[in-house]
C-alpha cells in the first residue's frame, strides 16, 4: 500500500449497521457512517443540535478547555442564519481578484524556497507556514503575524501526547483577548476591527461574540487545512503521472481539488447534541446523548460514490460532505479551495517530482476504529522543473 493511501476504517460498519461507537471522555458517541442517513441527520438541527453546551459537539469534545461558544458553527437556526449572514460577505473574500494574488504570491514564493533547499519536512516547515501565512490574508493583517501562530506547533489545543491541552488553548485565548483589545483602541481594517463594528439582529456584537468568531476561525482551519496541504503532497510524490496529468490538463485541476478534499477527509467528524429520544439508522439514541456525522465515511460510500477509494482527479459526480453539509456548510471552505487550488497550480507548474524519504502516520484512536488522518511528519525532496 503506498503511503499517501488512506485506507476506510468504517467500511464493514457503514454496510453492516449504517453507525459505529465510540467513548469520548466519557461522553459517548454515536458515529453516522452513510451518506444518505448523514445528509438526513444534518438537516434535521431541532433534533440534532450544534447550539448544545459550548465545546460538546466537537469530538474530542472541548468542555473542559473553553466556556466560549464558536459562532456560528455552535448556534442553530434561526440565530445560526443572522450570525453567518453577517460574517458570509467578508469569508468570501478568497474570490477577490487582490486576495488571490496575494494568495498566489505568498504560495509561490514558499514553493520556490522549498525547490532551493535540500529536504523539508513538510507539516511543520511547509504546511503550517502556508497556512498561517494565508490566514492573514483572511484576517486582514501584516503577513509577518504568522510568525506567531508558527511558533505554537501545528495544533491549537494539543501538544505532543496529550488529545486536549488546556493551558496550550490559553495562549489562543490570551492572543485573540489581546487583539481584540488593540482594535478596541486602534480600529482598523482587519477582521476584529470589522466584527466589533458589526451587528446582528440590530445589536452590536459583543466581545464575548467576537471571541467566539475568532477561536473559531483560529481552530477551525488549522488542523484540517495543515492535514489536507500534507496529503496532497504525499499522493503527488506517489503519483507523479496526476501531477503532470494536471499540468497538462489544467481545466480538470477544479475537480481534482475536490477529489483529494473528498478521499483525504481532513475533518473526521463532528457531533450533535440530541434534543429528544430519537433514531439514526434504525438505532435509537437517547436524548441528551451525541451523535458524529462522519465525513470521512460518508466520502466512501459506495451508494453514492463509484471507486470511493481511488482518487479519480477528474470525477464528475461528487457529492462529497469534507466541507460539512446544509446549514452548517464550512465557513472557510472559500479560503480553502482557494488555497488548495493555488497550490496543486503551483505545484503542477514548477515542480517535476516530490521524492517522499520518511514519514510518520497520524492515526486518531476512535475505540472502535482507527483511522489515519495525515502525518505527524514527511519528509521529501522537491525536485524543480
Amino acid at each position: 500500500m503506498k503511503k499517501s493511501a488512506l485506507p476506510d476504517p468504517f467500511a464493514a460498519a457503514r454496510l453492516r449497521e449504517g453507525i459505529g461507537h465510540m467513548n469520548d471522555q466519557g461522553d459517548p458517541v454515536t458515529m453516522i457512517l452513510r451518506l444518505k442517513d448523514l445528509r438526513k441527520t444534518a438537516h434535521n438541527y431541532k433534533t440534532f443540535q450544534s447550539g448544545a453546551t459550548p465545546g460538546r459537539i466537537v469530538v474530542p469534545s472541548e468542555v473542559n478547555i473553553r466556556d466560549t461558544r464558536q459562532i456560528p458553527f455552535e448556534l442553530d437556526p434561526p440565530e445560526h442564519t443572522a450570525y453567518r449572514a453577517a460574517v458570509e460577505a467578508w469569508f468570501r473574500r478568497p474570490l477577490e481578484e487582490g486576495y488571490a494574488r496575494a494568495l498566489t504570491r505568498q504560495i509561490e514564493t514558499l514553493v520556490d524556497e522549498v525547490l532551493q533547499g535540500d529536504t523539508v519536512e513538510v507539516v511543520s516547515a511547509f504546511a503550517l507556514p502556508l497556512q498561517s501565512r494565508a490566514l492573514t490574508l483572511l484576517l486582514n493583517i501584516p503577513e509577518a503575524e504568522a510568525d506567531t501562530w508558527i511558533a505554537w506547533g501545528t495544533h491549537v489545543f494539543r501538544s505532543e501526547g496529550v488529545a486536549l491541552d488546556g493551558e496550550k488553548a490559553n495562549i489562543l485565548y490570551d492572543y485573540i483577548d489581546e487583539q481584540i483589545d488593540r482594535a478596541i483602541a486602534d480600529p482598523g481594517e482587519d477582521l476584529y476591527s470589522v466584527l466589533l463594528a458589526s451587528e446582528v439582529n440590530g445589536k452590536p456584537l459583543t466581545r464575548e461574540e467576537v471571541r467566539g468568531v475568532m477561536i473559531l476561525t483560529f481552530a477551525g482551519g488549522r488542523d484540517t487545512l495543515i492535514n489536507a496541504i500534507t496529503n496532497s503532497v504525499a499522493y503527488f510524490a506517489e503519483h507523479p503521472e496526476s501531477l503532470n496529468r494536471l499540468r497538462t490538463e489544467p481545466e480538470i485541476l477544479n475537480r481534482a481539488v475536490e477529489e483529494l478534499v473528498r478521499y483525504f477527509a481532513p475533518l473526521t467528524h463532528i457531533g450533535r447534541v440530541v434534543t429528544r429520544d430519537a433514531e439514526v439508522c434504525a438505532h435509537a439514541v437517547r436524548a441528551d446523548s451525541r451523535v458524529s456525522l462522519c465525513w470521512a465515511s460518508a466520502n466512501r460510500d459506495a451508494a453514492a460514490f463509484d471507486k470511493p477509494d481511488e482518487i479519480v482527479l477528474d470525477r464528475k459526480l461528487n457529492p462529497h460532505v469534507s466541507f460539512g453539509f446544509s446549514h452548517h456548510n464550512c465557513l472557510g471552505a472559500t479560503h480553502a479551495r482557494q488555497l488548495l487550488r493555488t497550490l496543486v497550480a503551483t505545484l503542477a507548474e514548477k515542480v517535476a517530482s516530490i521524492e517522499l524519504l520518511d514519514h510518520r502516520d497520524n492515526v486518531e484512536d476512535l475505540d472502535q476504529f482507527k483511522r489515519k488522518v495525515g502525518f505527524d511528519s514527511l519528509t521529501v525532496r522537491f525536485h524543480a522543473r
